[in-house]
């Protein structure tokens, strides 16, 4: 059993680093790529930051390109007003249809808005995680701008603050709504709402493609 384990982790490590070979190996253009997240209350139009986060905009397309996000949903809302934590945020996040913690794919290293120079402001998307290092499949977008998110911020204790990739250039409206929707006392949204598709408008760019 210690022998697959060690396989096992050597197959996820070696997977990451050719993931971020791929973001790395040829200069990303400054040309941002689109992204249209339909929904179930309607179409999010994503333009990623290719050139500033490229390992998290490879990742994040390996997702989509692969049909994982559809299915999928957005099943937590956090709502500033009601926030439980001494840093209050307004979010909705996103996941696959395995969920939040889903790690088809091994984590990525934080791309910290310190180096990107992103900002979490209104409309920006960025990936969730736990510890630095630890982001995978479950993204979130911010309702309300949220410094406390970017690298320094206390919104985590640990301060690197969360990998910020792209904004929502159309469908805030739907963002809003998703955010108002009826939630328990846990954040969760009742129901979840549901994404239907995830797909790339135009090409993947060079550097994500397999």
């Amino acid at each position: 059993m210690r022998y697959l384990a060690m396989i096992t982790l050597a197959a996820a490590a070696l997977s990451a680093m050719t993931l971020a070979a791929c973001a790395t190996e040829a200069p990303m253009t400054g040309d941002p790529v689109r992204v249209d997240l339909v929904t179930e209350r309607g179409v999010i139009t994503l333009e990623l930051a290719t050139d500033k986060a490229p390992l998290t905009v490879c990742n994040f397309l390996s997702y989509v390109t692969d049909g994982h996000y559809e299915g999928g949903s957005f099943f937590r809302t956090v709502v500033a007003e009601t926030n439980d934590n001494p840093n209050p945020i307004s979010v909705i996040q996103g996941a696959t249809p395995r969920g939040g913690d889903d790690n088809l794919n091994p984590p990525i290293p934080l791309e910290r808005t310190r180096d990107t120079g992103l900002n979490h402001r209104a409309g920006t998307i960025s990936m969730a995680r736990d510890g630095p290092d630890t982001a995978t499949s479950s993204f979130f977008i911010v309702v309300e701008d949220a410094p406390s998110l970017d690298y320094g911020g206390a919104r985590n204790p640990d301060s690197q603050g969360f990998a910020a990739f792209g904004r929502v250039t159309a469908g805030m409206g739907v963002v809003h709504e998703i955010h108002r929707s009826p939630a328990n006392g846990e954040e969760q949204l009742t129901p979840p709402v549901r994404i239907l598709a995830a797909t790339v408008v135009g090409e993947v760019p060079a550097p994500c493609r397999p």
